[in-house]
């Protein structure tokens, strides 16, 4: 009776029946309006994808896998891609019961509606790694559909006019030309029934015709680099068929005589097919020595055409060679060569203590050198119709103590030691002078090591006279340089000698 009562008294209640109706209508029409963008409170898997353009989508456009709606676009936003392209990013809400797609999955745009209506269809791939939720499918996994407007706008007024005098060329040349085109489709016949065999062959597998277009797609890649020269080598090509078209019968007789020719390849070229392959292994094996014969043979020929004429000489050469040794067996006969070579062997002991003293000089210091190196600077004023010797007056200051000119000097000339033979100069602003003679010195010390003074360049800062008559005073002897004496230390031995590794008198070959 309570329960009754209860029931009957919501029943009667108007305003408790109104608000119940309102708010099943306003979950009714929240329900409607989020149906676009999905159900309310159901789990959804987010993912992302990269498109070309936003192609005209819109927020709460369908996602659908296999034709059936699994989703829908939840948002789109502008985005640049890692190669710096403009792109459109979408995030879309999958139903969880849907989820994961593999990340080899491909997204295309599709048109719903002839007004431009569009969904996303999703093909999933086979990869066995799927996309966590919040990853974003890559560009490359996108393609965008070609647009009504975008094709009708191909049907430009240039296009029109061309299309338009397209079809009037054709109306043109089929105009009155009724019973050609039906003698041509009578000819078609005969045409047709020898085209079904060639047809069938053609159509076999193992002709594997299937493989012609991938091949003429890589023949194209690599003559694309070479595309110039053949674009040349066609149009070099229009004169040799114009010579062949100046003598018809020949090239007729070579066309009649082509089908024995093929006949006879189809029945060798099996039987030639292991020497080709054989022919082929050695190649590759001979191209290592091809690129070597490459390199190779600008020298070698430089070399014969070199070669050649000293060949051409070769045979007088040798006749001269023959006198030679002739006049040597004629020399060993004579009595008085042995006493010539005995009086040679007592030479060669007289003078080996000679060379044993000079070797160490012209080894490490080489004073022959030296010696014409001045001779070369010496001589060498250029003049009209040569050189001549090139002399200058030395002359002193005129005013210095001492000066080399004087013949009442008491000392060597020399600079006092508080002033710099380099800058000092008298009053009347002449240089003063200091005596600087030669440092000769042995070229190697006790032990033999290089020590090769003669030729070192640079001014040598004294005092420096060993055995000098005039020692350091205020008179003289402050910056003279005199020898013959040793530097201290060890010079080493001229560049030659540093260049051949001769630091030591046993370093000499």
């Amino acid at each position: 009776m309570t329960s009754r009562r209860s029931t009957a008294s919501l029943a009667a209640s108007p305003v408790l029946v109104g608000a119940v109706a309102i708010l099943v209508t306003c979950i009714a029409v929240l329900i409607a309006v989020q149906a676009n963008s999905g159900l309310p409170f159901v789990p959804t898997y987010d993912v992302r994808a990269e498109i070309p353009g936003g192609s005209n989508l819109v927020v709460g456009n369908e996602v659908r896998i296999g034709g059936f709606r699994v989703g829908a676009v939840d948002r789109i936003e502008p985005a640049v891609s890692r190669s710096g392209r403009a792109v459109a990013v979408i995030h879309m809400k999958i139903e969880k019961k849907y989820a994961p797609i593999p990340e080899d999955t491909e997204l295309a745009i599709r048109p719903r509606s002839a007004l431009g209506l569009k969904y996303i269809e999703l093909t999933p791939g086979s990869s066995r790694r799927t996309l966590q939720a919040g990853e974003t499918l890559p560009l490359a996994q996108s393609s965008k559909p070609i647009e009504l407007d975008e094709f009708f706008s191909t049907f430009d007024d240039e296009m029109r006019q061309n299309q338009r005098t397209a079809i009037d060329g054709y109306g043109t040349a089929l105009a009155g030309r009724g019973q050609s085109i039906n003698e041509a489709i009578e000819d078609f016949v005969p045409f047709m029934r020898h085209l079904e065999p060639v047809m069938r062959n053609l159509s076999d597998e193992r002709t594997e015709l299937r493989n012609l277009f991938p091949e003429l797609r890589e023949f194209s890649g690599q003559v694309a680099p070479v595309a110039d020269t053949y674009a040349d080598l066609f149009g070099n090509m229009a004169g040799t068929f114009e010579a062949l078209s100046r003598h018809e019968e020949a090239f007729r007789g070579a066309i009649e005589r082509a089908p024995g020719t093929l006949e006879a390849g189809i029945e060798s070229f099996p039987v030639q097919r292991p020497f080709l392959r054989d022919a082929g292994d050695l190649a590759a094996k001979l191209e290592p020595v091809a690129e070597e014969l490459e390199r190779s043979l600008p020298i070698v020929a430089d070399a014969f055409e070199e070669g050649a004429p000293v060949l051409d000489k070769a045979p007088p050469f040798y006749q001269r060679t023959a006198n030679v040794f002739e006049a040597v067996e004629r020399l060993t006969e004579n009595p008085n060569t042995l006493l010539a070579l005995r009086d040679l062997d007592r030479t060669l002991e007289v003078a080996a203590p000679l060379v044993e003293y000079v070797a160490p000089y012209q080894t490490v210091c080489n004073y022959w050198v030296y010696y014409w190196t001045g001779i070369g600077e010496h001589v060498s004023e250029p003049v009209r119709g040569g050189t001549v010797q090139r002399t200058n007056l030395k002359s002193d200051n005129r005013v210095q103590d001492n000066r080399l000119s004087s013949s009442e000097a008491e000392v060597p000339v020399d600079v006092p030691a508080d002033e710099d033979p380099h800058t000092a100069t008298e009053p009347n602003r002449e240089p003063k002078q200091a005596l600087h003679g030669g440092a000769y010195a042995p070229a190697i010390d006790a032990q033999g090591n290089a020590d090769c003074v003669v030729g070192q360049r640079g001014y040598l800062e004294g005092p420096m006279a060993p055995g000098g008559r005039y020692g350091p005073n205020e008179n003289g002897g402050q910056h003279l340089v005199w020898g013959p004496f040793d530097l201290p230390g060890l010079t080493g031995g001229t560049y030659k000698a540093l260049e051949l590794g001769i630091d030591n008198l046993e370093d000499v070959p």
